[in-house]
């Protein structure tokens, strides 16, 4: 049963939406969550969606609406926390959508956590696990994959004096390491309620070198643990950026260990220890260009 104490605030950052923009207000409404505020935070959106966020509010008394100039996904983001009431807080992106009956299952089992992570439909599989120790939530999950702000359910204040950064793409791998060294209890559930609808032309599968060493600094500046199955993704992320902007490389040196590791990842490693990661990047880039378009 939900804990009629909880009350939460969902946050739908709103631009260039309009055509899946009711199919995931919808699947938000159909909740049955008693005290649920929904924010739709139009950022400056050019085409019907102010229009349509207008009708939804007159529809439904759970809506609030913001309209502003246009700012980005975290100054959206950013607008919608200073208005949520709730005490808890989650995010939904307005091209996905969400299962029926999401919130009150996850709710019922938050407890005292501080953030609750759940799985996404056909792309992210996670244990019914609580984790006391972020560190431990970070490596054992690698979290660092999924920084995602919108499969997450928070508890309100940690954003007391976080927000997510404006002008950064990536925008949530600098900010979940945040709320992680504020955060005492972290929840994961396997429960995959909800359904991300992969975008070709956003930042993810678009994304420049520029962009890239935006993600990459994110995570060195980040000061979560890092062990080497970490690293060797972050060696990946500077394998990208090098390659499209050249360069010094920004990724510290680390001596990995050589055990566990097979394959594509023990090749990497061997040259990343003898040689260093600028040559790791300059070997990659070259092996590249010889065999298009595979990747080692």
């Amino acid at each position: 049963m939900y804990l009629c104490n909880v009350k939460l605030s969902v946050i739908i950052p709103v631009y260039r939406v309009e055509h899946t923009l009711e199919r995931c207000i919808e699947s938000v409404l159909r909740q049955r969550v008693d005290g649920m505020e929904v924010i739709l935070v139009d950022d400056g959106s050019p085409d019907s969606c102010p229009r349509l966020c207008d009708e939804w509010s007159l529809r439904d008394s759970r809506i609030k609406v913001i309209h502003k100039s246009n700012g980005g996904l975290s100054d959206a983001r950013n607008a919608g926390i200073e208005l949520a009431k709730g005490t808890h807080i989650t995010f939904v992106d307005s091209d996905d959508f969400i299962a029926p009956d999401t919130y009150e299952p996850l709710l019922s089992i938050i407890g005292d956590a501080d953030i609750l992570e759940y799985s996404v439909a056909e792309w992210l599989a996670l244990p019914d696990k609580t984790f006391t120790d972020t560190n431990s939530y970070w490596l054992q999950t690698q979290a660092y994959l999924h920084t995602y702000a919108w499969n997450k359910i928070y508890r309100r204040d940690l954003f007391d004096d976080v927000r997510y950064p404006k002008g950064k793409v990536f925008e949530d791998a600098y900010t979940l390491p945040h709320l992680l060294r504020k955060a005492r209890k972290v929840v994961t559930s396997s429960k995959d309620f909800y359904h991300y609808c992969y975008n070709p032309d956003g930042i993810t599968a678009k994304a420049d070198g520029t962009q890239l060493a935006m993600l990459l600094e994110a995570h060195l500046k980040n000061e979560m643990p890092v062990d080497d199955t970490y690293y060797l993704y972050l060696a990946n992320i500077q394998i990208d950026v090098w390659e499209r902007l050249g360069g010094e490389t920004t990724l510290p040196y680390r001596r990995l260990k050589l055990r566990q590791l097979t394959g594509i990842k023990l090749l990497k490693a061997l040259v990343l220890n003898i040689f260093g990661v600028k040559t790791l990047c300059k070997i990659t880039k070259l092996i590249h260009h010889i065999k298009k378009p595979s990747r080692w």
